[in-house]
Order: structure tokens, then C-alpha cells, then sequence
């Protein structure tokens, strides 16, 4: 399976890629306020290229819950120079994280590869703003909006409901002319789901490779594995490689996280186990 990105490049995804974070926000969960200046941005995009990310999602909004919303004006500023100047020190795939038509017409145009949504292209505009663009979109699951997502989110069946929801979000996206081959599916952990939601989410995480698109999965540092472990965010790396591993043994093609080193090198392990190929050439 792959990706279709411009400048007739492709993002191949026959085994999981590593997506990582790098957040311009003051108010980000984990690492808010750390890369605001772009030089500090450009050296944590750079170390996180030298661990082995494939992506960069960069954000100029913070969706933790009870997070407040960012004008468009301030969101642009935050992200477009970080885009621009990772565009042209770096040969690398870049994604915008954002649910505004207007940033994700704009971030492209400046040189962002993919479109990370996590309201899933239902905010105005947005569906024809990422036809438009035509970059490889991701749509993720959100129940509520990130004030309020997490009062008591409510689910029939979490795993049917999610199913159903990306059922419908595919058939908008190729309504408005989005191709079926460029979509990405994020279940949304933490988006509106209890610590149970969350937990049925990751064993049934499989159940969406039905759909036939790219899977990914994102639960770096959430309070899904803080709450579990009684853990603060600064001591949460291990239940995070243990969400990352399950998650690309359960089929993840992309695999978003804010520790890259150390998700790399669990990535290759299960790479290993899944496919004796990756063998070759290890010194015995």
C-alpha cells in the first residue's frame, strides 16, 4: 500500500513509517510551548529525522481536551515558516495537522506533503480545500470537539461506531472529489472515548484494516496510558512503545508519536517478528 505525495513522489507503507510530532503551540499536552521559535522547531524536526521519522505532522493548534480554539491568523503564523524552512533544509515527507480549509490550503502551498484532520474534513470548507490540494488526507475519529470531548463520550459499540463514522467520511471524501487511494484512517485515541473505549479500540484496532486504507495510530504520552499506569507524562515511554507495538502488530501503517528513537527501534522488532525478511543482512 502507498501513498501518492506531489512532486510525483510516494510514501510507501508495506511496513509501518513513524510519524513525528512537532507541536508550535504554547499549549500542546506533552511538549507545549518547547518548539515555538523556528530554530527550535528546525533542530527538533532535524533530531527527529536523524532517529528515523518518515513524517513530520506539525501543529499550530492544540487539540488536547478543554483546549481553546486558535484564529486563523495565529495558526498561520505559527506553522508557515516552520513548513517553509523545513521544506527547504530537509528531504522529507511533512504534514500539516490542522482542521482549517484555509491553513491546509496555505501549509500546502508552502510545501506540506499530506493533511492530518481530526475532525475528519467536516469543518466548512475543509472537504474542498483537501480536494483541492490533492495530498493524501487523514481522517480521524472525534466524538465532540476538544472542550468537551471527554464529558462522558457515549458509543452503541465504540468499534462499530468508529467503523460506521469512517464509513461515511470516506464516501463524503470521494463525493467532493477526494481519491479513495490518498485516505488515511485514524481511530482517535483519547478523542472522545473513555480509558475503556480507548483500550477496545486498540485490540479491535485490526477489525479497520476491512476498509482496505492505511491505519494510523496515535497514543504517544495520552492520559489512555497516564491513567492506566498511575504515570505522569514524563514517565509514560513505556506503555507508549507498548501502544506503538501493538498497534503495527495489529496492522498500523503509521505510527504518530512524540519519542522517535525509541519507537523506531520497537517498530523494527516487530518488523522482525512479522516478517523474516527484515532479517537479512542483521549480523547473526
Amino acid at each position: 500500500m502507498q501513498l501518492t505525495l506531489p512532486h510525483q513522489r510516494v510514501l510507501d507503507l508495506s511496513q509501518p513509517q513513524v510519524m513525528g510530532i512537532l507541536n508550535v503551540t504554547p499549549d500542546s499536552f506533552s511538549d507545549g510551548g518547547r518548539f515555538l521559535t523556528l530554530n527550535a522547531a528546525i533542530r527538533q524536526a532535524e533530531q527527529m529525522l536523524k532517529d528515523g521519522a518518515t513524517i513530520l505532522d506539525i501543529g499550530g493548534e492544540s487539540t488536547r481536551p478543554g483546549s481553546e480554539p486558535v484564529s486563523l491568523d495565529e495558526e498561520l503564523a505559527r506553522v508557515l515558516p516552520i513548513i517553509e524552512a523545513l521544506r527547504r533544509e530537509f528531504d522529507c515527507i511533512l504534514s500539516i495537522d490542522t482542521s482549517k480549509a484555509n491553513v491546509m490550503s496555505a501549509a500546502v502551498q508552502a510545501g506540506a506533503d499530506m493533511i492530518n484532520d481530526v475532525y475528519a474534513l467536516r469543518a466548512p470548507g475543509a472537504l474542498e480545500a483537501a480536494a483541492n490540494a490533492r495530498v493524501p488526507v487523514c481522517l480521524m475519529h472525534m466524538q465532540g470537539e476538544p472542550r468537551t470531548m471527554q464529558q462522558q463520550p457515549e458509543y452503541q459499540d465504540v468499534v462499530a461506531d468508529v467503523m460506521d463514522f469512517f464509513i461515511e467520511r470516506m464516501q463524503a471524501c470521494q463525493q467532493a472529489g477526494i481519491e479513495l487511494e490518498q485516505i488515511v484512517l485514524d481511530p482517535g485515541f483519547g478523542f472522545g472515548k473513555t480509558l475503556q473505549q480507548n483500550y477496545q479500540l486498540l485490540q479491535h484496532f485490526d477489525h479497520f484494516m476491512q476498509l482496505k486504507r492505511p491505519l494510523l495510530a496515535g497514543m504517544s504520552r495520552k492520559s489512555m496510558i497516564g491513567q492506566l499506569l498511575d504515570a505522569p507524562l514524563s514517565e509514560r515511554l513505556a506503555g507508549s512503545l507498548a501502544c506503538a507495538t501493538i498497534s503495527a502488530m495489529k496492522g498500523a501503517a503509521i505510527i504518530r508519536v512524540h519519542d522517535v528513537k525509541a519507537t523506531v527501534q520497537a517498530i523494527k522488532v516487530v518488523q522482525a517478528t512479522l516478517n523474516q525478511a527484515s532479517l537479512n543482512g542483521v549480523k547473526q
